[in-house]
């Protein structure tokens, strides 16, 4: 049997870290995105043009990509997000009839209480300390 240990603060921590690091890049691309689509050719002649042209391709389709990646990386750390909040709750749930039959065992038993064996108990520590303190007496008196 597999055992699965999740910490529910440290999800939630790495999908914040996770959606600071979407905006740096989200940032990054929409800072280049005018600059690289919009490329001007080097000189006026046909080859110039196409290779402007080529590349100019390239950044659109790297802004598409990066728009389905921005999307697919939202989608992502919202899932991290509900995934730690549902081990936290999951966790709460779990320990809240836990602590429950933990208070039924630790109440005290109303038959026990003041029973003869506490009696003795009591009995027992009076005559150790009895003891003691007439040890202790006949220790100074030497």
């Amino acid at each position: 049997m597999a055992f699965v240990l999740v910490a529910p603060e440290m999800v939630t921590a790495a999908a914040s870290d996770l959606a600071n690091i979407g905006s740096a890049i989200n940032t990054a691309n929409t800072a280049v995105a005018a600059p690289t689509a919009e490329l001007l050719a080097a000189g006026t002649d046909e080859v110039s043009e196409a290779i402007a042209s080529l590349f100019s391709g390239h950044a659109l389709d790297y802004q598409s990509l990066g728009a389905r990646m921005t999307a697919f990386h939202d989608q992502f750390v919202a899932a991290l997000t509900a995934g730690g909040g549902l081990y936290s709750s999951a966790e709460a749930a779990a320990a809240t009839p836990l602590q429950d039959l933990l208070n039924v065992v630790n109440a005290p038993h109303p038959s026990t209480v003041g029973a003869p064996a506490d009696r003795r108990r009591r009995r027992r520590n009076r005559a150790r300390a009895g003891r003691r303190s007439r040890w202790t007496a006949l220790r100074q008196r030497r």
